[in-house]
């Protein structure tokens, strides 16, 4: 009597404790069904891709070059198929540049200074573009090796970039697991030390722009009156690059007119990697003319750059500045420009 107790008990605690694994089992695959892999949110990330009509953002940018950190802003918009238009400025309206993609090609405008180019130009899919959606896709899909992580909210990608300079070989990209926007992108040097961080303050997906969102004359008319291109000039400040390049050294600075008048410093380096830049005080063009041009636009942090094989041209801070060099690449060029901030003493 006493055996058959035991047993009866025994096989109810065996019911018992086969329910509760089954449960915990249970409970583990429906877990694991709500969490997306890698190939899935790369799947969703396409798809949105196609689907996506148009977008609107707003960024902040924050730009290391060694012990110098630089903030700046970025509104971007987008209409499918390729229209963009990308507005940068350092929180001074004098010093906002424009990028415009519509179906003329690509323009540059500095506002400013009544100034635009005209590009024959593959941009924005010519290299990475770390403030565009479509971009950060891209360098996801290509990247073979991506690394994926998937947290609370987020999910997260780390990729290499299309750059040819190491100091961005690489970037981190957040997205919002609700509707895969991204939030931040850190990109990197190849030791994992972040040059560019960029937070995404909001993403509005699929809006409705209005008429002349894309047409370069319009801009150009209502920036120049937010510029306010009337008012005192900058004053005319010599800058000189703070990256170092190996096999180039000062050789001199100097102080000139120019042959029509005009003041400007000029740097030269010499060496195996020598380079020369000028720099002169900006002037208002008297045309709104656009300038055509075979040369391409280049990101030079939040200014605009326009490139050749062996010149670099932009404006910064009420200045121009001209480098040319037949011996450094065009990466070692835009790592110059970039740095063109400490101020020489006279």
């Amino acid at each position: 009597m006493s055996l058959n107790f035991e047993t009866k008990g025994l096989d109810k605690l065996k019911k018992l404790l086969s329910v509760f694994i089954l449960g915990i089992l249970l409970i583990g695959v429906l877990a694991g069904c709500g969490q997306k892999s890698q190939a899935d949110v790369v799947k969703s990330l396409g798809k949105k891709m196609e689907s996506l009509t148009s977008y609107h953002t707003k960024a902040s940018m924050t730009f290391k070059n060694g012990k110098v950190t630089k903030e700046y802003q970025a509104e971007i918009w987008y209409q499918k198929p390729d229209y963009y238009k990308v507005m940068l400025n350092d929180g001074k309206k004098e010093n906002t540049q424009m990028i415009i993609k519509n179906d003329e090609g690509v323009f540059v405008l500095t506002p400013a200074q009544n100034k635009k180019y005209h590009f024959q130009s593959e941009w924005p899919n010519n290299r990475s573009q770390y403030y565009l959606f479509q971009s950060l896709v891209n360098d996801i899909k290509k990247d073979a090796n991506a690394k994926f992580q998937s947290k609370n909210n987020d999910y997260y990608f780390t990729t290499k970039t299309n750059y040819e300079t190491k100091l961005l070989s690489q970037q981190k990209i957040t997205l919002n697991k609700k509707d895969l926007t991204p939030k931040n992108v850190k990109v990197m040097d190849q030791d994992s030390n972040v040059m560019i961080d960029i937070t995404f303050s909001s993403f509005n997906l699929n809006p409705n722009f209005e008429k002349g969102t894309f047409d370069v004359d319009k801009n150009m008319t209502t920036a120049k009156l937010d510029a306010k291109t009337s008012a005192t000039p900058h004053p005319f400040t010599i800058m000189k690059p703070t990256q170092t390049i190996k096999g180039a050294k000062l050789s001199y600075s100097n102080e000139m007119k120019n042959a029509q008048g005009e003041q400007q410093f000029i740097i030269k380096y010499t060496g195996n990697k020598g380079y020369t830049i000028i720099e002169t005080q900006s002037q208002v063009s008297p045309t709104s003319e656009a300038v055509e041009t075979t040369a391409q636009p280049v990101d030079l942090d939040a200014n605009i750059g326009i490139m050749t094989n062996n010149s670099l041209a932009w404006s910064k801070g009420g200045m121009d500045f001209y480098l040319v060099s037949d011996k450094l690449s065009t990466d070692e060029m835009q790592e110059v420009a970039k740095s063109v901030s400490g101020q020489v003493t006279k």
